[in-house]
C-alpha cells in the first residue's frame, strides 16, 4: 500500500484532462446523486464557464475531495462580481480528515477580497461558519435536503 500523497490542484475546465474530468464528475455523482439519492442535473453547464475553477485534493493522483468556484453576475474582475462556492464533496472513505476545510481555505485565498456565497447543506452550516459565512435567509429544501443560503463578506484589505 502506498503512503498518502495528498496534493492540492486547481484548474479551469479547459485545463482538465479527460481522466481527471471523469474522476471529478464520478466523485460528484457518487455522492450527490447516488449516496444522497438526488436525481438532479449534476451537469448544469457552469463547469464550462471561463471563470470557473475546479479545486480538488488528490491522493496518489485520485481525487478524494472537490469543490468548484464560480463567479456570479458581475464578472471575475468587475465590481460586484460575487464568488460562489459549490459542489463541495469529500469521498466517504476519507471524511473527517479535514479535506473540506483545506479546500475552503484554498478557495477563499483565490476569492480574495470579494464577497462569496454558497448554499450549504444545513447539517454542514457550522463548517462554513468557521470560514466567516453567515446565513442570509431561511432554510429551504432542495432535492429533499435542507439547505441554508450563506454569505461571507470580504475582509478589508
Amino acid at each position: 500500500m502506498q503512503p498518502q500523497q495528498i496534493e492540492f490542484r486547481v484548474a479551469s475546465f479547459a485545463d482538465l484532462n479527460t481522466r481527471i474530468l471523469y474522476d471529478l464528475l464520478k466523485l460528484r455523482v457518487d455522492v450527490f446523486v447516488v449516496e444522497q439519492e438526488c436525481a438532479y442535473p449534476e451537469l448544469d453547464g457552469r463547469d464550462l464557464e471561463p471563470g470557473t475553477r475546479h479545486l480538488w485534493l488528490a491522493d496518489n493522483g485520485a481525487p478524494i475531495a472537490y469543490l468548484r468556484l464560480l463567479t456570479d453576475p458581475g464578472g471575475v474582475d468587475e465590481p460586484g462580481g460575487i464568488a460562489r462556492i459549490g459542489r463541495v464533496v469529500v469521498a466517504p472513505s476519507v471524511r473527517g480528515g479535514g479535506h473540506a476545510g483545506r479546500l475552503m481555505t484554498e478557495a477563499l485565498e483565490i476569492v480574495g477580497h470579494r464577497p462569496c456565497v454558497l448554499d450549504a447543506q444545513a447539517h454542514l452550516a457550522d463548517l462554513y461558519r468557521r470560514y466567516g459565512f453567515t446565513p442570509t435567509g431561511p432554510q429551504y429544501v432542495e432535492d429533499g435536503i435542507p439547505h441554508l443560503p450563506m454569505r461571507r463578506e470580504p475582509a478589508t484589505p
